[in-house]
C-alpha cells in the first residue's frame, strides 16, 4: 500500500544506516512478517497499539518518524540512490 510504502522507505533511507544489526532484525521481521499492510501503518501511527512482538525500539523509532514533527513533504517514496552511498 503507498502509504506504508512512503512511511517505510523514507524511514528506511533516514535510519538503516545507524541501526544495529539487532535493530535491523527487528525491522526486517517488522515490514516482512505481518500479514496486513494496514496493521504496520495503525501501529506506527499509533491508532492502534502493536502486538508485543513488534513493540520494541524500532517501533518506537517508527512512530517517533510518523509524527513528521519538521513537517516534512513526504509525498513519494525516495529514490534509491541512498543505498550505495556511504553511511552518515
Amino acid at each position: 500500500m503507498l502509504e506504508n510504502c512512503i512511511l517505510l522507505s523514507l524511514f528506511a533511507k533516514e535510519n538503516l544506516a545507524r541501526m544495529s544489526e539487532e535493530q535491523l532484525n527487528r525491522y526486517d521481521r517488522l515490514i516482512n512478517e505481518p500479514s496486513n499492510d494496514w496493521d504496520i501503518y495503525y501501529w506506527a501511527t499509533e491508532a492502534k497499539p502493536p502486538p508485543a512482538e513488534f513493540d520494541t525500539d524500532v517501533m518506537a523509532m517508527l512512530r517517533e518518524f510518523a509524527k513528521n514533527r519538521n513537517r516534512e513533504q513526504r509525498l513519494r517514496q525516495p529514490d534509491l540512490e541512498y543505498l550505495f552511498e556511504a553511511p552518515r
